[in-house]
């Protein structure tokens, strides 16, 4: 079987994308995750240029790695500077990562425009850079930056510098689109002729790798033509994380390999982690997952129509490339006024729920919820309301906490923010809890007075839930600011998102509808709380 190794580049170039940021210890973490999914190299940082990524390196060293490799990130040396004169070179050398990656330019109008300096000082730099590290036994990858743009434009002197790393002793050669401009067809023939090249420099073995980024949406494609083309070192990032349009996204590119082309990259049992690692490393982030993202996204394997839902409960290959288990994820069907009894059918299957038994038929529950839905509800982007609201048309639901009142006030005064307070009285079994919290707003005040009565009963259940995404829309504008609104919260913890609804003339009351069957959802998960099947 042929194989292709997986380099990761999430820590170094994923954090060039906008709003991503990584603390030391959070990059310690998500290569923990990497290194048990099998990936086999982690690019972790620029140790020389950057005290956060100098102590990632530190205390990687002193963490075991059983899959993945370490590797350092650096730029040649400077114009007219010995290589163990130059910082960036030393760093990569006491990181402790047992390999080092160079960047250099393979693109004349860099040489020339931007680093002004001579082709042939540029193609020395290259050289006695790779040389450098690989006196101190480190395994050497090579960077060729924008090196397609300026194979295009010069081919000639692309190769020069191709050949310069190669003589410096690399041991893998890793082609640029940087600029993300290359088409699929112009990676394919340009590899082929860099295979024959590399295979003329040197009778070592010296791998090609690829590198691409996302700003033509090819750079999954050019990876994969890449590796059909002959590179077995495949660049990326997870989410495709990385400047201006993102990286090559490893969360496709993974399985493609895999199951797609037959090639060796991971194991059967670290793809099934794949989604748990996409989460995480958003949750790491702070950045929303892309529910549309293939493989691992929330609707990649997501049915609404009646037709679709009907067909692949029959042969789910009907409507699915792939099985969802193999990448972690999983089937949803979603309930609507455009479903029928197969979407029905198909999601009380998916919950659990024996709804012939308790002798209620289907009917019913598609009659409820075109009723609810008429009325401005939206079930398929609302699993959680949708989860209960089911249990209770099955007699299976029990609430965790029933509410008696609320208050809110809201203030302003001259000069400051407003700020609001919620009183919320609620009944557990009985027990009374009245509670007082102020928030950024009235939605945020209640959220923290609820969550301040549950934590006196259920422990500090709710600490890992916080909100994703918070939407807001009027149904009907007609009746101006007394028009009815639907609220939508996004939830989620460190396994699960989640997605809860509320409608209401007033905003805050839907809101609250919304708020309380996201805390229902989660404390009836992860306390057994209640009678549905889990």
């Amino acid at each position: 079987m042929k194989s292709v190794k997986i380099y990761d580049t999430t820590l170094r170039d994923g954090t060039q994308g906008e709003k991503i940021s990584f603390t030391a210890l959070d990059k310690l973490k998500i290569a923990k995750k990497l290194d048990d999914m099998g990936i086999h190299y982690i690019e972790g940082g620029w140790p020389g240029t950057s005290a956060k990524d100098w102590e990632f390196f530190l205390m990687a060293a002193k963490e075991p790695f059983n899959h993945a490799k370490m590797v350092a990130f650096c730029s040649t040396h400077k114009h007219g500077a010995a290589p163990q004169d130059d910082r960036q070179l030393q760093a990569v050398v006491e990181s402790k990562a047992p390999a080092g990656i160079i960047v250099g330019k393979s693109w004349d109008l860099h040489v020339t425009k931007i680093l002004g300096i001579p082709l042939e000082d540029n193609e020395e730099m290259i050289r006695n850079s790779v040389a450098y590290l690989k006196k101190h036994s480190l395994e050497v990858h090579y960077d060729a930056e924008h090196f397609f743009d300026g194979y295009k434009e010069n081919p000639d002197y692309a190769i020069r510098t191709i050949e310069a790393a190669v003589n410096g002793g690399a041991d893998s050669v890793v082609l640029c689109d940087t600029n993300g401009g290359t088409l699929p067809h112009e990676i394919e023939e340009i590899i082929g002729k860099i295979k024959a090249v590399i295979g003329k420099a040197t009778d070592r073995n010296v791998s090609l790798g690829i590198h691409t980024h996302n700003d033509s949406n090819l750079a999954v494609a050019n990876s994969i033509i890449a590796v059909r083309a002959g590179a077995t070192i495949v660049q990326g990032t997870i989410n495709g994380y990385g400047e201006r349009c993102g990286n090559a996204d490893l969360t496709s590119i993974i399985p493609i390999l895999k199951l797609k082309m037959g090639y060796s990259c991971i194991s059967d049992e670290n793809l099934a982690k794949l989604q748990k690692v996409s989460l995480y490393v958003s949750e790491t982030a702070n950045m929303t997952p892309v529910n549309s993202r293939p493989f691992v996204g929330k609707s990649a394997f997501t049915h609404k129509g009646g037709l679709h839902a009907d067909a692949i409960m029959k042969e789910p290959r009907s409507y699915e490339h792939i099985q969802p288990e193999l990448v972690g994820n999983k089937r949803r069907v979603l309930i609507s006024d455009q479903g029928g009894k197969g979407n029905i059918k198909y999601k009380a299957k998916e919950l659990g729920f024996p709804v012939d038994e308790n002798g209620y038929d289907y009917s019913e529950i598609i009659n409820t919820v075109k009723r609810l839905e008429q009325e401005g509800y939206q079930y398929d982007v609302a699993d959680g309301s949708l989860r209960i609201l089911m249990e209770k048309l099955t007699e299976q639901f029990r609430s965790c906490f029933e509410l008696e009142s609320f208050r809110v006030t809201v203030e302003k005064e001259k000069d400051r923010p407003c700020y609001s307070h919620a009183v919320i009285k609620i009944n557990v079994e009985g027990i009374e809890e009245i509670t007082a919290a102020e928030g950024h707003g009235p939605v945020s005040a209640l959220d923290n007075s609820l969550r301040k009565a549950l934590n006196n009963l259920y422990g500090h259940v709710l600490d890992p839930v916080h909100l994703v995404d918070f939407k807001v829309r009027v149904l009907d504008g007609r009746e101006g600011t007394a028009s009815k609104v639907r609220v939508l919260i996004e939830s989620r913890d460190e396994e699960a998102i989640w997605s809860t609804i509320g409608v209401s003339e007033d905003i805050i009351e839907a809101s609250w509808q919304a708020l309380a069957d996201s805390f229902q959802y989660k404390l009836a998960k992860a306390t057994n709380g209640s009678s549905r099947t889990q």
